[in-house]
């Protein structure tokens, strides 16, 4: 009798144990009908750009509802704060609050309590891409501009439009330094450099593989959304873009795409362009895939980023295999060149010379290394530690979907040596996102787009527990 019933026990916990394996499973996050990219379309592009033309106007305002809703997108320069040349830094917190609550009240809760109490500020969370079911290039009109008058190349879509307004976005064209020619200054000579000038501009202060790296740097190979095929989201047959279409003179026009490290597209984060310069002394690359060596990030790119991570859908439209010798090496030589601007007001240890800031460059950098604890992933001088951190955000949220995207953690990831922003924030630049000099005060738009989008140094009226996570 004992057996028995010891037997029935056995039993019935096994059954409940597969039952508790099984609401596991099933509660797990979403996953995608397939890996792949559809390779075969019957629809003909005509068709094709009838329909996501005649979409486009209402995905635009959907996604742009998402940005007013999180940020205030008004045109506000710092007085006397300017980038490289002229163009003016946007100063003010920018992330809207919750209704009924304040930085202070946010400060004094636990990481539990904004989560039950939905206080996190959306303007915290992972912003949509533009487009976030399709995904993929966006460029900024200024660079589709330039480009289709140099190169009579389009980069425009049909089916999607950019969306952080221009007055937050680096001064275009950027300066460019070589760290090897610190005595020429802006190189580029107010110009984007593209594959009608490259020669022109370099030829005589660069060695031949530096000038051939070059070269390939601004040549335009088939991408995902523009290529020749009839899945394409270029009106005209396109010969695809270049790496400096995103880099813009080594440095970034925040082009927007998805990370092709994760599948279904709903869990794709958000990426915009890092800049280049200072990746001399990086060690990690390409956000949470952490690829050792900028060879690696280059190679990668064109197999990777280039085709939403789908060698098969690259092979229909045109993969570019570079080589590792003859083509990767001398690309990453020139990029290995790609130098911060001067920043007179810093020391050689990276920190702030007190002669030369003002009282509030100080105190921002009082606030750097103390309160913000800011230095702990972004140590002086270069300010990165080459390391992986997970900030653990899905504290403060719960998961939700928004215009596409599953708003979720996103685990580890790597930092880099230039200041980067989740959200609208005024800040004391390091190292400076926008292209400002790395002093001063910063604002950077987005959200969690990608590595580049850590936050470096926050506003004093961030919430202890938001600093903590990473914000």
């Amino acid at each position: 009798m004992l057996r028995a019933r010891a037997l029935k026990l056995l039993t019935g916990a096994a059954a409940i144990t597969v039952v508790a394996f099984g609401v596991a499973y099933a509660q797990q996050g979403p996953r995608g009908k397939s890996s792949y990219m559809e390779v075969e379309i019957n629809e003909p592009f005509s068709a094709i750009f009838a329909r996501l033309s005649a979409e486009k106007p209402e995905v635009t305002r959907e996604h742009m509802a998402v940005l007013s809703e999180r940020y205030d997108l008004s045109d506000r320069p710092a007085a006397g704060v300017t980038m490289d040349r002229t163009k003016p830094v946007q100063e003010g917190v920018r992330i809207k609050l919750p209704a009924g609550k304040s930085w202070e009240a946010l400060a004094a809760m636990s990481p539990e309590q904004i989560r039950e109490q939905n206080a996190f500020p959306k303007g915290f969370y992972p912003l949509p891409h533009p487009k976030h079911s399709a995904g993929g290039f966006v460029f900024p009109h200024f660079v589709i501009d330039e480009i289709n008058r140099q190169e009579g190349r389009d980069l425009k879509r049909f089916d999607v439009e950019y969306d952080i307004p221009d007055h937050f976005l680096p001064e275009f064209p950027p300066a460019m330094y070589l760290n090897q020619r610190t005595d020429l200054g802006d190189v580029s000579q107010g110009k984007l450099v593209t594959i009608e000038n490259y020669y022109e501009l370099f030829n005589g202060i660069i060695p031949p593989k530096q000038l051939e790296g070059l070269r390939l740097l601004v040549t335009a190979f088939p991408q995902q959304q523009f290529n020749a095929t009839e899945d394409r989201r270029s009106e005209k047959p396109s010969r695809g873009t270049t790496c400096f279409d995103c880099h813009s003179n080594g440095h970034t026009n925040k082009a927007t795409h998805l990370a092709p490290d994760a599948r279904p597209e709903e869990s794709r984060h958000r990426v915009v362009t890092p800049t280049l310069r200072g990746v001399q002394i990086q060690r990690l690359f390409g956000s949470q895939r952490a690829l050792k060596t900028v060879e690696d990030f280059t190679q990668f790119e064109q197999a990777g980023a280039y085709f939403d991570g789908d060698h098969v859908i690259a092979a229909k439209k045109g993969l570019n295999p570079l080589d590792r010798i003859s083509q990767v090496g001398l690309m990453a030589e020139f990029q290995e060149e790609l130098g911060f601007p001067p920043a007179p007001k810093l020391d050689v240890f990276g920190k702030l010379d007190p002669s030369k800031a003002t009282q509030a460059e100080l105190r921002g950098q009082e606030v750097f290394f103390g309160k913000g604890r800011c230095d702990s992933c972004h140590a002086a001088p270069y300010y990165t530690d080459n390391l992986m951190h997970d900030l653990k955000t899905a504290r403060f949220f719960k998961p939700t979907m928004i215009n596409g995207l599953s708003e979720v953690g996103d685990g580890a990831v790597k930092d880099v040596p230039a200041a980067r922003h989740q959200g609208f924030t005024a800040v004391p630049a390091r190292r400076a996102p926008s292209d400002t000099r790395r002093y001063g005060r910063v604002l950077q738009p987005g959200a969690r787009h990608e590595i580049d989008q850590r936050g470096e140094a926050r506003p004093r009226r961030v919430p202890a527990h938001a600093l903590n996570a990473g914000l």
